[in-house]
């Protein structure tokens, strides 16, 4: 080794040690402007948020905590009540028959909503002539406005002049007083709600169908599988994702129905058609002497259904994603 490489190493060496500088105070971060840009687009999120759902909420909750006259409701000062409206609406005679008639009117809503939309869906997959037109006239119920579809339904029921009990006597069979009749008034509405409910079913389902690849169902039909079995096997699975969502949807919606129920019975008679929903509007604005706190309450609990509805659907797809 020359001396003029080893003087240039050690020169190297040394000018490397010189020309490193000891650290200094870490550099401040500086707010990007994409930060800021982030939050101007989610700022009408969160104010539609907290003005049109968290207020409301805010407010109905410190409505059944109080005792609310008409004078206090408009001018404020209701005494501080706490729990005494809960305790109120549990105790009523009224709240067991009419939590009965939600849960009926709701499980058998969804019952057969969505077995009638999937046999529906399942039927138009086949895409055969005019199956689109017959697919988008099946859709009209859904884009009707609910206070003509229930008037629809509180002409087709009267029990006088309604077209069901005219084919009814044609056949033989006695008239039915539908709104009229403890026995009959739920059933009414729930003939009506299903009615109103199949399109959505039918159109959320067909869409999970056409997601389901063609090549599966000729495979299977390969190894000889029939139609029953290809739905157990591979359709119904293949849309369990899709089924709990529109479960969900349905249910959250099918809780809190109202108008149907108000237009055709107004929860009557004797109460034989109300549900939570009903019930909450009578008791804050269905009497001479409205009751908000205890209205409020009842509102309260029915958001605390549909909580422990979204609940069970989060578990759901929490056991699906560790399968």
């Amino acid at each position: 080794m020359t001396p003029t490489t080893q003087t240039t190493r050690t020169t190297r060496g040394h000018g490397g040690a010189a020309d490193a500088a000891p650290p200094g105070p870490p550099a401040r971060r500086t707010r990007r402007p994409g930060r800021w840009l982030a939050w101007g687009f989610l700022a009408p999120t969160v104010g539609y948020l907290l003005a049109f759902y968290a207020y409301p909420l805010y407010r109905n909750v410190e409505l059944s905590l109080r005792e609310y006259t008409v004078r206090s409701f408009v001018q404020g000062g209701a005494p501080f009540a706490g729990l005494d409206n809960y305790r109120a609406v549990l105790t009523d005679p009224a709240f067991w028959p009419t939590l009965t008639h939600t849960l009926v009117f709701t499980g058998a809503s969804l019952v057969f909503q969505f077995g009638i939309g999937m046999a529906l869906a399942l039927f138009f997959r086949q895409h055969f002539p005019l199956s689109g037109t017959l697919r988008a006239l099946i859709l009209v119920p859904w884009l009707l406005p609910l206070i003509v579809s229930a008037s629809t339904w509180s002409w087709l029921l009267n029990s006088d002049s309604g077209l069901v009990n005219a084919a009814l006597g044609a056949v033989g069979i006695d008239p039915v007083n539908w709104l009229t009749s403890p026995t009959w008034s739920l059933t009414s509405v729930i003939i009506a709600n299903i009615w109103i409910g199949i399109p959505f079913n039918l159109v959320v389902l067909y869409s999970g169908l056409q997601a389901i690849p063609v090549e599966v169902y000729e495979a299977s039909a390969l190894d000889g599988a029939s139609g029953w079995q290809r739905f157990w096997s591979i359709t119904f699975p293949l849309l369990s994702p899709v089924s709990a969502i529109t479960l969900l949807l349905g249910l959250i919606y099918t809780l809190k129905v109202f108008d149907i129920i108000w237009i055709m019975t107004r929860g009557g008679p004797s109460g034989s058609s109300a549900t939570l929903a009903t019930w909450s509007y009578r008791l804050g604005f269905g009497n001479l002497l409205p009751e908000f706190g205890p209205g409020a309450a009842v509102g309260n609990l029915l958001i605390v259904l549909a909580l422990i509805a979204g609940l069970g659907y989060i578990r759901f797809q929490r056991r699906q994603h560790l399968r």
